[in-house]
């Protein structure tokens, strides 16, 4: 049976207003999906923009969030009319989670998480289990069967998101500049870098100085594109699936676990027989998770 949550992964706010729509919102560091059902439960619509990651800034998070929710397509819907449960990359910063929280524009309700967690509930249904997400960051999650939450990674790209789009993107220019100096071969990878983001010292500093972690998850395909024909870009996608595994062996050992994000699902492959045993499909996708969140607060709201 689904866990009850643990209310202190919740930070939530309540106008008083009562609501007209349900809406799960999953938002990272590239886009920004909506799901809307009404107040009976039924999808009716859904939308997509972009990133609304924390650590992008408050502003254009809650921006992306209202263009989500109005590509929905869902005639009279207003923001002020809706409970919205929301899973975010970058709740786990404190001054980043006071910022948003402040600029809340005037919705009904709101029941906010981490993006992960919202993948966790969608993908088991609420039920305990873990996930191991990598699309343009990286982390592990487990919901446990008291209803807590377990994270491991989630460090975010600057320093950590091991074996993540971004992660992959950084150690593909660092090759590149590692063979501007001739310190090793310029492969097939090192090329197709040069190609997208100049080949010049001047060029690749440009690039690092305003990558973010979009750009440098924006090189992440050359990697896949030259795993046939460079060896540097094989042992780079054999380095993010060995931290993909010590993600999910660090979670939780036992729990099944669903993989989520396109670079997970494309190193799948490659992870240890270990992982492969424990592997499920995921039962829903993240803003199902979200949506599903905001079900239950409302359930018990009423």
């Amino acid at each position: 049976m689904p866990a009850v949550l643990d209310p202190t992964l919740l930070t939530s706010h309540d106008s008083g207003r009562p609501a007209r729509w349900w809406v799960g919102i999953d938002g990272g560091g590239t886009s920004t999906r909506a799901v809307v059902a009404d107040a009976e439960g039924r999808i009716v619509g859904r939308g997509e923009a972009g990133a609304s990651a924390l650590n992008q800034g408050t502003e254009q998070a809650w921006k992306h969030i209202g263009d989500a929710i109005s590509r929905a397509g869902v005639q009279g819907l207003a923001l002020r009319d809706c409970a919205i449960g929301l899973g975010l990359s970058g709740t786990g910063v404190p001054a980043q989670l006071r910022s948003f929280v402040a600029a809340d524009p005037g919705v009904a309700r709101f029941s906010l998480v981490t993006d992960g967690l919202v993948a966790l509930l969608g993908a088991h249904g609420g039920r305990p289990g873990a996930l191991l997400i990598s699309g343009t960051g990286s982390v592990a999650e487990a919901l446990l069967p008291d209803g807590s939450r377990r994270m491991v990674g989630g460090w975010g790209w600057q320093i950590g998101d091991e074996g993540s789009g971004a992660w992959l993107g950084q150690q593909a220019m660092k090759l590149a500049q590692a063979a501007y100096d001739s310190r090793v071969p310029a492969g097939p990878l090192v090329q197709a870098v040069w190609r997208q983001t100049g080949a010049t010292r001047e060029d690749m500093l440009g690039f690092c100085a305003q990558a973010g972690q979009g750009g440098y998850a924006g090189l992440a395909p050359l990697v896949f594109e030259h795993e046939g024909d460079d060896p540097a870009a094989g042992a780079l996608l054999a380095d993010a699936a060995r931290a993909l595994d010590a993600l999910g062996a660090a979670v939780h050992p036992t729990l099944p676990l669903a993989l989520a994000g396109s670079i997970a699902l494309r190193l799948a492959p490659r992870l240890s027989p270990a992982l492969q045993s424990r592997r499920v499909e995921p039962q829903g996708e993240p803003v199902s998770g979200a949506l599903w969140l905001i079900q239950q607060q409302e359930m018990n709201h009423a």
